[in-house]
């Protein structure tokens, strides 16, 4: 082999594994003493170019790692990097905050209940409450759901950014059940109405059966960081019932969004 390929590969190579130790060391530099960081904080703090650091952060958002707050431009940890090292804090704020209004929904509708948030382009499963129905709509704690065909992954879509929106289209509108939205247009004029109306529905998009209404949580920003959603079968949960639903659940997520500092 040529000497010179063999260099340059050499080159790459350490190129690479000083890409990955910066990286490392960025993800490491977070803690509870400083959840959010700017780029220039960890320039400073790792002694890394403010370039290189810019250039890891993009690639590390990329992959959902670390999250922009777009308001304050700084960085925090990503549910993937929390779920890899089992440090998904299932008592954390929001579940925390949440768990005794949740708990009171869950008898006032008599339905299943659950507390979401988004990971990239899915709804994340914070919590579950589960009613002992013969209809069982089972959502695992850390589970995952695309967000277009979910009440709640509505409700957190609808008050994010195009960009969030246009990913979700690009990745594809799969369809789970005859009554799931596979059209571009169509889920856009839904998301326009859910903004407008302060709550989303499922009508057996996901599962045929299964129907869901949830609300936007908001925190002390006053985005929209989570959702609670009440989830139960077709014969209860209907066009003639879903007003009825669709108050519970947004009373329950302002109770909520109060608590987080809303």
């Amino acid at each position: 082999m040529n000497v010179q390929k063999i260099r340059t590969r050499e080159k790459k190579d350490v190129y690479t594994l000083t890409s990955v130790k910066n990286a490392l060391r960025i993800l490491s530099s977070f803690s509870s003493e400083e959840p959010e960081q700017r780029v220039t904080d960890i320039a400073k703090h790792l002694g890394i170019s403010k370039s290189t650091v810019s250039r890891l952060m993009s690639t590390l958002a990329d992959e959902g790692f670390v999250v922009q707050n777009q308001k304050t431009r700084k960085y925090r940890l990503g549910l993937p990097v929390l779920s890899l090292s089992n440090a998904v804090d299932l008592s954390s704020e929001i579940r925390r905050e949440a768990r005794a209004t949740i708990r009171r929904l869950v008898e006032r509708a008599g339905e299943n209940v659950h507390l979401v948030t988004r990971d990239r382009t899915d709804v994340f499963y914070l919590d579950t409450y589960e009613r002992k129905y013969p209809e069982r709509f089972y959502a695992q704690v850390g589970g995952r759901n695309p967000m277009y065909c979910t009440s709640s992954g509505k409700v957190l879509l609808a008050y994010q950014k195009g960009e969030l929106i246009r990913a979700v289209i690009q990745r594809g509108l799969k369809p789970y059940t005859p009554s799931t939205i596979t059209n571009e247009e169509r889920l856009l004029r839904v998301l326009e109405e859910v903004s407008s109306k302060g709550y989303a529905v499922s009508m057996e998009e996901l599962v045929e059966g299964a129907c869901s209404v949830a609300a936007p949580i908001r925190d002390f920003n006053g985005g929209v960081v989570a959702a609670v959603s009440i989830v139960g079968p077709k014969q209860r949960i209907n066009s003639r019932t879903v007003g009825t639903y669709a108050k519970l659940a947004i009373e329950a997520a302002k109770e909520i969004s109060a608590r987080l500092g809303y």
